[in-house]
């Protein structure tokens, strides 16, 4: 009998990076050259987060990754995961250490977040704790 965690997957194609707010969330997606496909706000909302996540998959297989999954970011996991999109965790201590290692421009860190969110997992997989759990 097969196990079907040993059942080989395409890589991903997509990383996106999502701090989330109260109100409003900002995505950083890249892809695995470190291309942008997206980079701005969006608002907590179930049609613009499933907007987002329908226009990442058409470049094929999606990570993303939440820095508050169980709290303001339940929505776009719930989201995510209804759509098929794989997602995972960042502590936010995790996230504020990577971040500390590049510096970002102005004083608006939440751009700066959502990209070093989506940059972890794919970089540093034992790291992201969540990127398995359901």
């Amino acid at each position: 009998m097969s196990d079907p965690d040993n059942i080989p997957r395409e890589p991903f194609a997509v990383f996106c990076g999502l701090d989330v707010g109260k109100s409003e969330h900002h995505a950083c997606a890249l892809d695995p050259a470190g291309k942008r496909l997206h980079d701005k706000a969006l608002p907590n909302d179930e049609t613009a987060l499933s907007a987002l996540f329908t226009a990442l998959s058409t470049h094929g297989r999606v990570l993303v990754v939440v820095d508050q999954p169980a709290s303001i970011g339940a929505l776009a996991v719930a989201v995510a995961r209804t759509m098929g999109v794989e997602v995972a965790d960042l502590p936010g201590l995790a996230m504020r250490r990577i971040a500390d290692l590049h510096p970002g421009p102005g004083q608006d860190r939440r751009p700066r977040r959502a990209h070093h969110r989506r940059r972890r997992p794919d970089h540093a997989p034992h790291a992201a704790p969540g990127r398995d759990r359901r």
